[in-house]
């Protein structure tokens, strides 16, 4: 058996997807209001946060996959993260369950320098703070021999569906709904993008493949990487019309965080947008060679079709 846990969101439904047309139909989907995705898909409604439930999601299982989210909240993420990760490393150590870490990359320095697997952690701020904890707390269990696991990290996402990410938002969602673009910080800095879809495959690819365990991996990228002016010009390529965009300055995001919540969040993020992001997966390509990763241009086209 194979387990999702923190069903139903973009990245675990395409995950559940993906195992089921290519490894096993014996899933079991595991969330605090978990939805079927195939008519044979098993569902276990669980709140990770309990040690108790945790066990029970995990148990029988082969490979459990971590795929929770939480909404962009600092105080959440402090009070919550930790204990799940420590619930269900405990559980997969006592069931003898492999872990698929499905990680960020938050905890990498904010710099234009390219980041590899080997990219030190250098968190700035209480988000990134606690995502380099709870992948150190599973690194030293690794490292220790004490747990089968391995990291999958993704940066930001661009994709269909639930896709949630702030260039699918100011970008995209508003070409689509015949809106002005909204472009965060600067259009001129190179973007690297992951299609949901594709950080799904892969991470399946990576669970299945007994090789590759003990190991953080870069999940895969279109390397030919693009400014947001480009991928707006691509966009208007495939629209057939100029698309209208506006560049917001930073100032812009802090005046606006004093009376938004979710652009507060947002603050320790952004000076990410004001730098190259080079987000290198040539581990990956190298390992799965035969891994079709999805262009800019064809994953525009597919958001951008009209339905």
């Amino acid at each position: 058996m194979q387990t999702v846990l923190g069903a139903n969101g973009q990245i675990a439904e395409e995950l559940t997807r993906e195992l089921y047309k290519n490894y096993t139909r014996d899933i079991r989907l595991v969330s605090r209001h978990p939805r079927k995705v195939h008519e044979s898909d098993q569902l276990m409604a669980a709140n990770l946060l309990d040690a108790d439930a945790a066990d029970r999601a995990v148990e029988g299982s082969d490979i459990a996959y971590f795929t929770v989210g939480l909404p962009m909240d600092a105080k959440l993420w402090e009070e919550q993260f930790p204990i799940m990760m420590k619930n269900v490393i405990d559980a997969c150590k006592k069931h003898h369950c492999k872990l698929v870490f499905f990680d960020n990359t938050y905890m990498y320095p904010k710099t234009a320098e390219p980041q590899t697997e080997e990219a030190p952690f250098v968190p700035v701020g209480r988000k990134a703070t606690v995502r380099a904890n709870i992948a150190t707390l599973l690194l030293d269990e690794m490292n220790a021999g004490r747990i089968k696991a391995v990291i999958c990290r993704a940066p930001e996402f661009y994709g269909p569906g639930k896709t949630q990410s702030l260039t699918n938002t100011a970008i995209f969602d508003a070409i689509k709904h015949g809106k002005k673009a909204r472009v965060p910080i600067s259009d001129k800095t190179l973007r690297t993008l992951i299609w949901t879809p594709d950080a799904s495959r892969a991470m399946a690819l990576i669970g299945n493949t007994p090789d590759v365990y003990d190991q953080t991996w870069h999940l895969p990228c279109d390397d030919n990487r693009l400014t947001y002016k480009s991928l707006i010009a691509a966009a208007s390529q495939i629209k057939g019309r100029d698309l209208p965009y506006t560049v917001v300055p930073l100032v812009m995001f802090k005046i606006g965080g004093v009376f938004n919540p979710q652009l507060r969040e947002a603050q320790e993020l952004l000076s990410r947008y004001a730098r190259n992001n080079i987000f290198v997966s040539t581990k990956f390509t190298k390992r799965f060679p035969e891994f079709r990763i999805t262009t800019y241009r064809d994953g525009i086209a597919q958001l951008l079709r009209p339905h």
